[in-house]
């Protein structure tokens, strides 16, 4: 019973938030997460996002777009999907 409660709110957390990781996630999802993850964090964090357009000699407008941009695809388009 508790077990099955425990599969239940992992699936829940799963649909929920794409980012979490599960066993079966291949590493294109896992880096494309880890990209995402720390672009989203600059940009939530003024003090990096000002670091970074400092180090950049840009302004911090023109850091947030490109690191918008970037979240799109990450690491590049996905692999081809192989059939079995």
């Amino acid at each position: 019973m508790a077990a099955d409660l425990r599969q239940s709110q992992l699936e829940h957390l799963h649909s929920r938030y794409v980012g979490t990781i599960h066993p079966d996630i291949n590493k294109y999802d896992w880096l494309t997460n880890q990209h995402r993850d720390t672009s989203a964090s600059i940009i939530g964090h003024p003090p990096l996002h000002s670091y970074m357009a400092l180090a950049d000699g840009e302004s911090k407008a023109r850091v947030k777009f490109e690191l918008c941009e970037r979240m799109l695809q990450p690491c590049g388009p996905p692999p081809e999907k192989e059939e079995d």
